[in-house]
């Protein structure tokens, strides 16, 4: 359960008009968007001495957010002394040695999760000079969309901010808390604040010369292309959430942008495929006949799937399919996430097609999943141009088009 507080609670503004709720001025104070939240896995938040007094840190939302949190602050030399884990705790930090959340049973999820705070250098710091943590099991994430941070530069498209890495790791621990969604929001709140104030056209501007993640278009999409794979695919209809990993996609398509390499398979089906679901795919129960078993459709992407591939998908729906298809964690953008247009909102796919007027290619797939395939690859494309020619500093005719 969670619950918005209101600003007169929120807000504890000091004599220099500066709020210690959020650590911004009080002009630009979000508490009031910061949701209460009941989170069952408690979390300790380890943060580097040099993160402090940072204003745009990210571990004083998630802190003051999640009601079973503790943030510790200080030297590492007092952090050895004051940091007190508990039996089942748990390290979120990425590496070789890792295990990715979303392979854990649930009898072996941590029960207490520490999350450091601080840049890449900080953290491996942290890591280093502090025994506790040398001896826990290390958990890491598989992102399926680059960081929203906007603000500050993160070195890879697949790292995330304090608040991002605890919500996805929350939303596998559990799925069944409620009020993380408000929590991005909170942060979005406090990203469009800083991006709304007088001096942040200069601030974009050295932001993007920086990162070169022009327009929030992840840098994967700036280069050749040449290791990007688009791909789609379906679930059978009626499918809950709880029920994902327990049902068979029915339909996987994907095609590799450059090269044009294509990869198709239907997959059987644990129960007889009804003719609504059929319509739904706008395939036949003939292009079942040759339907793979799922573990030979996962063996033949496997084959299909490079190392170094990026693969684009449209929502986070795809996204879960993909991480059931790879044996491997596998670099994923999720193209729905991506605020290309910050002043524009959209919700399908085609809208998107529409408002931007894309040229979408010939499906080469059959069926629904053939046709969406085709439009994602266009959105790739067109993401592709517009980040091009921002960083050349040409403008894509869709923008003088809307300038005017």
């Amino acid at each position: 359960m969670s619950k918005l507080p209101t600003p007169d609670s929120a807000c504890d503004a000091g004599h220099r008009n500066f709020c210690y709720g959020c650590f911004r001025p009080a002009g630009d104070c979000f508490c009031a968007v910061i949701p209460t939240i009941q989170n069952r896995t408690e979390l300790l938040i380890v943060q580097h001495m040099r993160e402090r007094f940072h204003p745009f840190n990210t571990a004083r939302i998630v802190h003051r957010a999640l009601q079973n949190s503790q943030l510790l602050v200080d030297h590492t030399r007092q952090l050895v002394e004051r940091i007190s884990l508990k039996p089942g705790a748990g390290l979120l930090y990425p590496g070789p040695q890792a295990t990715l959340l979303d392979d854990l049973p649930a009898q072996q999820r941590p029960s207490q999760l520490v999350v450091l705070d601080g840049t890449w250098h900080h953290t491996k710091t942290l890591v280093r000079d502090i025994p506790a943590f040398q001896n826990l099991p290390r958990y890491q994430l598989a992102p399926v969309s680059p960081s929203r941070y906007r603000i500050r530069r993160e070195p890879k498209d697949a790292f995330l901010s304090t608040v991002e890495a605890t919500v996805a790791a929350l939303r596998v621990l559990e799925p069944e808390l409620t009020g993380l969604d408000h929590l991005l929001q909170a942060f979005d709140h406090m990203i469009d604040r800083q991006l709304a104030h007088p001096k942040s056209p200069f601030a974009r501007q050295r932001l993007g010369r920086l990162t070169k993640n022009i327009r929030n278009i992840p840098l994967a999409l700036l280069g050749d292309l040449a290791n990007i794979v688009v791909a789609y695919g379906e679930w059978p209809i009626g499918n809950q959430e709880r029920d994902l990993h327990a049902r068979n996609p029915a339909y996987w398509v994907a095609q590799r942008l450059v090269t044009g390499e294509r990869f198709a398979c239907t997959i059987r089906s644990d129960r007889p495929l009804s003719e609504a679901f059929l319509r739904h795919l706008e395939l036949t129960q003939s292009d079942f006949d040759t339907a793979l078993t799922f573990e030979d459709a996962r063996n033949s992407w496997g084959a299909f799937h490079r190392a170094g591939d990026t693969v684009a998908i449209f929502n986070e729906s795809t996204a879960r399919l993909l991480r059931l298809f790879s044996s491997q964690p596998s670099p994923c953008l999720v193209l729905k996430s991506i605020d290309f247009h910050p002043q524009r909102r959209y919700g399908t796919l085609d809208e998107i097609i529409a408002a931007e007027g894309l040229q979408v290619e010939p499906s080469l797939h059959p069926g629904r999943a053939g046709r969406r395939l085709s439009q994602t690859a266009a959105l790739v494309r067109h993401l592709h141009a517009l980040g091009t020619a921002s960083v050349s500093g040409e403008v894509p005719s869709s923008e003088t088009v809307e300038a005017a």
